[in-house]
């Protein structure tokens, strides 16, 4: 029973939307403001105070504390003295926890084979097997085998005994960055000692850790821990010309993104993909594609590359958000002609594979499979990008005219032309119930849960052009 809302709870949207030439004015005022000025003698204005003070400041977070949540909702708290009746505060969470919950908030199934595996075994260490860690990689090798990816046709029939894909698991996406960097080193140096470069593409974006972060060329991520791991060249994205100068006989491996996610939503057009890995067999190089978050469905095929033809699909494919829906957990899939190379003591890890978040991963990977939620995320996605293209189309003065809405799948940006505007539309639509993300400089980012409905949607939506006439009243 999840505790009473206030009366500000969310309210529906403007529902002829189709119809109506002008924008929704329905949240032309906040209803959800944070708390900043909260008093710290309430229980919220308490909480943010102590947090302040213990928590090491990496993030810039708004004054909201959330507690619980259910399906794409979240709940926050409203202050109030100590002792009295707590009341919430309803957002529409249009992030999923930055493209993680992709089965929403709170699922009944999850929480229930959480609490049974909790009950039976948690860790047990890498120096033994456990039955759930073998038996999600063996259900995302089968998945891949049915749905193609890694160099395999939708379908494709059972691979020979020591012949099929082989998965390494993790804690993270930056972990499964990582180590799939390592592969490609290890795999290249027992042909060539020499083969040591590693090449990525500008506006990626593949994690913090020292060798993630040697890949995400931004001067701000990268700026404060230089001198980073060296042997590191950056291409432009979709630049097929360069790639022959890019790419060459001293390159270990290349790692890219099939859809850039944080560098702004930018699809990478297929024959460009076909080209880098015309080029990387050329040369000998290890291919990595980066689909922590494109991939497992998000963009409506189990890997992005699972739509493509077998000639652009990668070496290796790096996973992790989804996976097992906001358990921690990360993994590497690849060809066995990079597992080969291998072996035991290359690389490790204490808490991957673990059964309780293996197990969890295993039953949400059949989730996700599931055919009613793939059409569901072809007709959201399709609806989604209906609504921005009349978004754009009322706004043509602050929405950029090129290359905007963009995306695939549920995996969307939407332009605007001013980038100082990104980080006050957002703010302005959290303070009227929706939860956005930004992207790169200038984008505003759409990453809903998978089981979103249209009437959510509809609701974000609505927000959203409320939140750009008041921009638009505010900036003249």
């Amino acid at each position: 029973m999840l505790p009473r809302t206030t009366s500000w709870a969310w309210t529906r949207g403007c529902r002829a939307y189709t119809t109506q030439a002008s924008a929704c004015t329905k949240y032309m005022k906040a209803t959800h403001p944070d708390f900043v000025d909260a008093p710290t003698s309430t229980t919220v204005g308490g909480q943010l105070q102590r947090f302040g003070q213990t928590t090491l400041g990496t993030y810039i977070r708004p004054h909201v504390v959330f507690s619980h949540g259910k399906g794409l909702d979240l709940y926050a708290q409203v202050p109030s003295k100590p002792g009295a009746e707590k009341e919430y505060r309803r957002y529409l969470d249009f992030s999923a926890g930055i493209a993680v919950n992709s089965l929403g908030h709170a699922d009944p199934d999850i929480a229930r084979i959480a609490g049974e595996q909790a009950a039976t075994l948690v860790h047990s260490s890498n120096l033994f097997y456990n039955e759930w860690s073998g038996e999600m990689a063996d259900k995302l090798v089968a998945m891949t085998h049915e749905h193609g990816g890694v160099g395999l046709a939708p379908h494709a029939p059972p691979a020979a005994s020591g012949e099929d894909l082989r998965v390494f698991v993790c804690n993270s996406g930056t972990e499964a960055n990582e180590a799939a960097l390592k592969f490609a080193r290890k795999y290249a140096k027992s042909k060539d000692a020499n083969r040591t470069v590693l090449v990525s593409f500008k506006n990626a974006f593949h994690g913090r850790t020292m060798g993630a972060l040697s890949m995400t060329p931004n001067p701000k991520y990268q700026a404060p821990f230089m001198p980073l791991i060296g042997d590191v060249r950056v291409g432009t994205y979709n630049d097929t010309a360069q790639l022959h100068d890019l790419i060459r006989e001293d390159v270990a491996g290349v790692i890219v993104e099939p859809v850039q996610g944080e560098g702004g939503v930018f699809p990478a057009d297929v024959a460009w993909l076909q080209a880098v890995r015309r080029r990387c067999d050329e040369v000998g190089a290890t291919l990595i594609y980066d689909e922590i978050q494109c991939g497992l469905f998000r963009t409506g095929t189990m890997w992005c590359h699972s739509a493509m033809p077998t000639d652009a699909h990668p070496d290796m494919v790096t996973m992790a958000k989804p996976l097992a829906n906001g358990f921690p957990i990360g993994a590497v899939l690849m060809r066995p002609t990079i597992a080969q190379a291998i072996v035991a003591g290359d690389h490790g890890t204490t808490f991957g594979g673990g059964p309780l978040t293996c197990r969890i991963a295993h039953h949400v990977l059949g989730r996700l499979a599931d055919p009613a939620l793939v059409k569901n995320v072809h007709a959201m996605s399709e609806h989604l990008f209906t609504r921005l293209q009349r978004i754009q189309t009322l706004f043509p003065d602050l929405v950029a005219a090129e290359g905007s809405p963009r995306g695939r799948g549920l995996l969307v940006g939407l332009g605007l032309q001013e980038a100082s505007n990104v980080g006050r539309v957002v703010a302005l639509a959290r303070e009227r119930g929706v939860l956005l993300l930004s992207a790169g400089s200038d984008t505003v980012r759409f990453a809903p849960s998978l089981t979103v409905t249209k009437a959510q949607v509809d609701e974000a939506m609505d927000v959203l052009e409320s939140v750009l006439l008041v921009l638009r009243e505010t900036s003249t």
